[in-house]
C-alpha cells in the first residue's frame, strides 16, 4: 500500500517533468509553423508539448523570467532589455536578421520623407522590440537620440488603431502587420534595416531548462533548423499555411514571406558582437538601466 501511495504522489511531478513550454508569437514563423505541423511532438515523443501564444517578446521573456515557459523565440532587443531586468536567460540559437520586414512607416500623406525628419514627433512601436532596436539606430544614423522624438509604446494592434486615426505620426513595426499597412494605407518607410546594423532573431531558453535539459534543447533547435529549410524551400506551402493559421489575407501573407528568410544557427561570435551593438546602443542611449553582456549568456549549440 505504502509503494502505492508513493507511485501516486510522485505522479504529478513525473506529468511535470514530461512538459515542455514552448512560447511562440502568431506571426513569427517557424515556432508557429510548427505548432500547426505538430513537428516538436514528432521530433520529441514522451514530451507533452504546451504551446503558449505571445503579442510580443517582452511579454514573453516575462514569462520565461516567471517560469512559466522554458523556450520561445523573439527579436533582438527583448533578450537585452531582459537581461537589464535581471532575467537570467540563454542565446541557445539564432536566425537570419531581417533587412525589410520591419520598418519606420508613416501614412501616404504625411510630410515626414527622413528619419530626420521624426524630431519631435510621436513614434508607436512595441517597447523592447525589434522595432526598439530599428528605431535608435535610424534615429543615431539620422543624428537624433531618443529624447528627439515623443515615443508612444504600443502593441501592435494598439499602434494599428493609432496610425489609422492619426494619433500618431509614423509607427515602426514587423510584418506581417508592416506589409498589412502598405497594403490597406499605402504607408510609406521611411526606413527599413537598409544601410543599418543588422540584428538576428534568437531562440531563447532558460539557464534551467537548458543547464537540465541539454537534449531537449538540442532536440527543439534541430527541428527548428529542419523546418526552417523547408520553410526556405516552400515559400509557396507556407503563405498557404500561414494564411489558414493567421486568418491574414494571402496577399499580405505572401509579400511577407517573400521577404523573409527561416533558419536557425548555432549563436557565432559574429553574431554575439551583432547582439552586444545592440545592448551597447541601448546602453548609450539610456534605454536600459545598466550594460549588458551577450557572451556570458550564450549556450554552445553544436548542430547535428
Amino acid at each position: 500500500m505504502k509503494k502505492w501511495i508513493g507511485l501516486l504522489l510522485a505522479l504529478p511531478l513525473l506529468v511535470q517533468a514530461a512538459e515542455i513550454r514552448i512560447g511562440f508569437q502568431k506571426s513569427a514563423g517557424l515556432l508557429s509553423m510548427m505548432k500547426t505541423q505538430g513537428t516538436a511532438e514528432k521530433a520529441l515523443p514522451g514530451y507533452q508539448i504546451k504551446w503558449i501564444e505571445f503579442p510580443a517578446g517582452p511579454q514573453m521573456l516575462e514569462a520565461l523570467n516567471a517560469g512559466s515557459i522554458d523556450f520561445g523565440s523573439t527579436g533582438a532587443p527583448p533578450p537585452v532589455f531582459a537581461q537589464a531586468g535581471g532575467v537570467d536567460l540563454l542565446y541557445v540559437g539564432a536566425e537570419p536578421a531581417p533587412v525589410n520586414s520591419e520598418a519606420i512607416i508613416v501614412p501616404k500623406e504625411s510630410k515626414l520623407h527622413a528619419v530626420a525628419d521624426l524630431k519631435g514627433k510621436r513614434v508607436a512601436f512595441q517597447k523592447g522590440s525589434g522595432s526598439h532596436f530599428l528605431l535608435a539606430s535610424a534615429l543615431q544614423k539620422a543624428g537624433l537620440k531618443f529624447s528627439d522624438i515623443t515615443p508612444i509604446y504600443l502593441s501592435p494592434s494598439d499602434a494599428r488603431a493609432a496610425f489609422v486615426s492619426g494619433g500618431i505620426d509614423a509607427w515602426v513595426v514587423w510584418d506581417p502587420y508592416l506589409a498589412s499597412a502598405q497594403k490597406a494605407y499605402q504607408a510609406r518607410v521611411l526606413s527599413d534595416y537598409t544601410g543599418l546594423p543588422l540584428a538576428n532573431g534568437f531562440y531563447l531558453a532558460s539557464r534551467t531548462f537548458a543547464q537540465k535539459s541539454p537534449q531537449l534543447v538540442s532536440s527543439l533547435l534541430e527541428q527548428v533548423k529542419l523546418t526552417g529549410k523547408w520553410a526556405n524551400e516552400h515559400q509557396k506551402e507556407v503563405s498557404t499555411l500561414l494564411t489558414q493559421q493567421t486568418g491574414v489575407p494571402a496577399d499580405i501573407v505572401a509579400t511577407w514571406m517573400g521577404r523573409s528568410r527561416f533558419g536557425a544557427t548555432p549563436v557565432t561570435p559574429e553574431i554575439v558582437a551583432n547582439q552586444q551593438r545592440v545592448a551597447d546602443l541601448f546602453y548609450q542611449q539610456k534605454l536600459i538601466p545598466k550594460p549588458v553582456s551577450i557572451a556570458g549568456s550564450v549556450w554552445p549549440w553544436q548542430p547535428k
